[in-house]
């Protein structure tokens, strides 16, 4: 890759922060978001930098789509005081929090947090940063294999990956005009702290998954990490409006 710049959402921790680090490894510059692990941020930040390559690091909540303005504000701010530009180059939103409560059982504060967090808050965040990203540019979105097979107690959780796959393919036919691509990649149950760090450190829903996944085995943070590299590397810039599953195979 050329030099380019990524935002990643979500980027302290877990399959952003992998993700982060293995753009910056291709030498792509990182303005990664956090909610509130700044400390783990600037970790990431620096990590990164060691590496040679740009980053910084600022603070958002995806599920407060009133603080975007602000954000778009700080992220042209950011730019200019570390790379010179007015503009970047990749999307990725990743960030999220997960639930697992049965259908009968979820409730209406429940559903609005996953829906703002993982539908209205990537809607609307992407909007709102598409006056800064270059033309040619890309978004990459992140669903679940949830939103394929249906696993109880993923219901609010996997409509909402749903919707953003939904959205990808509107993203890519609208934004079509100006060179920009719109794709989502899709992992499988991956070992990370996610939901509390159930599928890393709960050995019988690990080698549950594992028996359902035709590599036998659960995906690693790393698998993830290559992976949108991968989907954001130049050979893969005439790809559009797809939905990438990245599983190992699960439930096939």
């Amino acid at each position: 890759m050329t030099e380019r710049i990524a935002i990643v959402t979500g980027g302290s921790r877990g399959l952003g922060k992998n993700a982060a680090l293995k753009l910056a490894a291709k030498g792509v510059g990182i303005l990664l978001t956090y909610n509130r692990s700044e400390q783990e941020a600037l970790e990431v930040v620096r990590e990164i930098e060691q590496k040679g390559v740009k980053a910084a690091a600022l603070q958002l909540n995806v599920g407060d789509i009133a603080s975007f303005e602000q954000f778009a504000t700080k992220v042209s701010e950011k730019l200019h005081s570390v790379w010179q530009r007015n503009t970047f180059d990749y999307l990725l939103n990743n960030a999220g929090v997960g639930l697992y409560a049965p259908y009968m059982e979820t409730t209406e504060a429940q559903f609005d947090e996953v829906m703002n967090i993982h539908f209205k808050g990537p809607f609307f965040l992407t909007q709102g940063l598409l006056p800064l990203m270059e033309n040619g540019g890309r978004i990459l979105n992140v669903s679940s294999g949830l939103a394929r097979f249906a696993l109880p107690g993923s219901s609010t959780y996997a409509a909402m990956k749903g919707a953003m796959e939904v959205l990808t393919r509107y993203q890519a036919k609208e934004l079509g005009a100006r060179g920009i691509t719109a794709n989502i990649i899709a992992p499988g149950a991956i070992e990370t702290d996610f939901g509390g760090g159930r599928v890393r450190d709960n050995k019988a829903i690990n080698q549950q998954i594992a028996s359902q996944t035709a590599l036998g085995r659960v995906g690693l943070p790393d698998d993830i990490g290559d992976a949108i590299a991968a989907l954001l590397s130049d050979e893969l810039g005439w790809m559009n409006a797809q939905r990438v599953e990245v599983s190992g195979g699960m439930f096939l």
